[in-house]
């Protein structure tokens, strides 16, 4: 059992990717964390119950962010509350507002209404406008592109973008700039600005960046053995993005090279890399061109 002058804070989505590296860091910096996910007892949840530390310092909440009722008991005798449930679809939308729209705005706003004794939140801009009118230090951290080892049985939409660059298929890629992220820096990144008083506004988080031409000569120079994807079409070139502010507040990412040796490393333990008869890899719908959909 957690004691009570511990520190505790509530993180929403607690099963997912980044969701599940801030759990995981919470833990050992001695934080007890109350979790919401929506079916405790599923399997792809069990991983939090085999954290270290969690058996004296983690709850597990069964909570849906869409039920305002549900998230009552979960952020009780919080300091602080990490909103990351929302959701990130992998196949074809058929109602935009039912399947992201309404779990993203609605969700935050359920988190924020449940939650006066605020330190620090990291949402949108929902929460940003809430906030304001409600007095409460609204911290919002937009990750990049992440990727890096995976806590949960269930590989995520990101972690399929790096498998399908690595593998290729039939799916056509833009060589666009992509920004990119190691998780576990984004969990680094949300307990940072957690800690430090003066965080305030929003926070790029975003240390990498390359176009995917030369992501797939670095990978193909890592690991020759792969085949990975050839089909690359050229498009105009976007503006890169900074994280000098989360930099300034003395977080210190990892490089590129470290994410995808310790990306790959894993899904080759995890087997995620073999090929499966009849199905080709693919990417994520969330990544392919419109062509490819």
């Amino acid at each position: 059992m957690a004691s009570s002058s511990q520190p505790r804070v509530c993180v929403t989505g607690a099963g997912g990717f980044i969701a599940s590296w801030l759990v995981k860091l919470l833990l050992s910096r001695g934080y007890a964390v109350h979790a919401t996910v929506r079916d405790p007892g599923n399997p792809k949840n069990a991983h939090l119950k085999e954290l270290d530390k969690a058996p004296q310092n983690l709850r597990m909440f069964k909570a849906d962010v869409l039920d305002y009722d549900t998230l009552t008991p979960a952020v009780e005798g919080c300091e602080g509350v990490f909103h990351l449930a929302t959701p990130v679809p992998e196949d074809k939308i058929v109602d935009p507002e039912l399947e992201v729209l309404d779990p993203a705005l609605k969700g935050t706003l359920n988190v924020l209404k449940n939650w006066y004794c605020a330190a620090k939140i990291v949402a949108e801009e929902a929460a940003l406008e809430y906030g304001d009118k409600n007095g409460l230090n609204v911290v919002r951290l937009c990750p990049a592109l992440s990727l890096g080892p995976l806590l949960q049985p269930t590989v995520n939409a990101s972690s399929k973008f790096l498998i399908y660059v690595i593998k290729g298929g039939p799916d056509a890629m833009t060589n666009k700039l992509w920004h990119i992220v190691d998780v576990r820096d984004v969990a680094d990144a949300l307990l940072l600005l957690y800690e430090k008083k003066e965080s305030s506004g929003r926070y790029i988080c975003s240390p990498n960046h390359i176009h995917t031409r030369d992501l797939v000569a670095l990978l193909k120079k890592m690991y020759p053995k792969y085949n990975c994807v050839e089909n690359i079409l050229d498009v105009d070139p976007k503006a890169s993005l900074t994280c000098q502010k989360l930099m300034d507040l003395g977080w210190k990412p990892r490089p590129l090279e470290e994410t995808l040796k310790d990306s790959v490393e894993f899904y080759e333990k995890a087997g995620v890399l073999r090929d499966v008869d009849g199905h080709p890899c693919r990417l994520p719908y969330l990544f392919r061109l419109a062509g490819d959909q």
